[in-house]
């Protein structure tokens, strides 16, 4: 488990990490969101020890991450950090080496990455001919072609169209079933939602939620509900001290003035015989983003 507490940051007189905390689990996919200059590359480059913090502890384990830790992560920066005249398959091999894989074994397991990420055909291309989004792919093989043990990847949904984001989904999800803890920003908030275990939200230096996907909604949920039925779902207007706020046929979202008003909607509804589900609103990662950093 990778931990971080108490990291400051300044540049000059700017205060850019505030006290940052938050831990990502063995075999969790952790999102990591803000807006541009909230702290999110600042906080992965001192992970890495491309930065130095002012002040706090980034710990694996329960020790303090030291550089040996860290030849064993991978990490794919925001920028592209490719050489632009070598082979796809050439610059993966490479970086496996760098990280002490034999000849034999850097080439088995980067073709085998680059096929998953959908480069098979473009093993002998050089980089500089890839669309910007096959650029991206190859970035990604980068950093996972020595089988990190943690990885931290800033922004790697960047440039994918929907298919590619899918099989890269996919990739990342293998990595963290394998127990490595994963760390990942995107601005994409829809595919954060869907790929993610963890949630840290930062803005102006400072963490400003943290926990599970779950627990985040379950914190800052909606309290309206959520009714489907097989018949007309009209009824439930007249239900005493409840507020129909969306309506379409069998579909009624409502607001519930008590806990009373609430189960009397289900009561209604199974005595009908017709209830298909009743759950609360899912409140969306936007929503949850949009209440904290306000």
């Amino acid at each position: 488990m990778l931990e971080l507490q108490g990291i400051t940051k300044r540049y000059g007189d700017r205060l850019a990490l505030d006290d940052v905390g938050f831990t990502v689990g063995d075999g969790r996919l952790t999102g990591f969101v803000g807006g541009n200059g909230a702290g999110k590359t600042t906080t992965m480059r001192i992970i890495l020890g491309v930065l130095a913090a002012d002040g706090g502890t980034v710990a694996l384990d329960g020790r303090a991450v030291d550089a040996a830790d860290r030849r064993r992560f991978g990490y794919m920066p925001e920028e592209r950090g490719l050489y632009p005249k070598m082979k796809v398959l050439e610059q993966t091999v490479y970086f496996a080496r760098l990280h002490g894989w034999s000849a034999a074994a850097a080439r088995r397991n980067a073709t085998e990455l680059l096929d998953r990420l959908g480069l098979g055909e473009r093993l002998d291309d050089t980089v500089e001919s890839l669309s910007l989004g096959n650029q991206q792919r190859a970035q990604i093989a980068t950093a996972l072609v020595h089988r990190p043990e943690l990885l931290v990847l800033d922004e790697p949904f960047s440039g994918l169209d929907p298919m590619a984001v899918e099989t890269v989904q996919t990739v990342l999800a293998d990595v963290a079933a394998q127990g490595a803890p994963v760390l990942f920003s995107s601005h994409q908030l829809d595919v954060v939602e869907r790929l993610c275990d963890d949630l840290v939200i930062i803005a102006g230096g400072r963490v400003r939620a943290a926990g599970s996907r779950d627990a985040l909604r379950e914190e800052h949920g909606s309290d309206r509900w959520e009714l489907l039925t097989t018949g007309d779902a009209g009824w439930v207007r007249g239900i005493p001290g409840v507020t129909v706020v969306g309506f379409d046929g069998g579909w009624a979202l409502f607001e519930a003035e008590s806990d009373a008003a609430r189960r009397a909607v289900l009561a209604e509804a199974v005595s009908r015989g017709d209830v298909v589900s009743f759950s609360r609103e899912q409140t969306t990662l936007a929503q949850i983003f949009k209440e904290v950093v306000q």
